[in-house]
């Protein structure tokens, strides 16, 4: 599990937006990923997205690291925003937004 563990700290640290999601960002395999790729897309927002399907040990590793069940996973900055709910919520309320402003993050649209 350190491994796992390593591998996602590297991603989240050396990324300032991550997503670690089942399916890529060109073929979501999930409805959920699906969504959270949609908002990120549209804010125009760079990101990269993280396969869990493709590892076993990182799927359940990413669990286990932000201690939050599910999948997917946004982080900005070494931070974690949460799963779809939350960010669609935060999107929504042009939260999401304000985050990526506040860390300086380019926003291509603003809702």
């Amino acid at each position: 599990m350190a491994d796992a563990n390593q591998i996602i700290d590297n991603e989240v640290k050396s990324n300032d937006v991550v997503l670690f999601m089942k399916g890529t960002p060109q073929f979501p395999m999930c409805g959920f990923s699906g969504q959270v790729v949609q908002i990120l897309n549209y804010l125009g927002v760079p990101y990269k997205g993280v396969n869990v399907l493709e590892d076993e040990t990182v799927r359940q590793g990413i669990k286990d690291y932000s201690n939050w069940p599910t999948i997917p996973q946004l982080y900005v900055k070494g931070e974690f925003v949460g799963g779809c709910d939350i960010t669609r919520e935060m999107f929504q309320a042009g939260e999401l937004q304000q985050l990526f402003a506040e860390k300086g993050i380019q926003v291509q649209q603003s809702a």
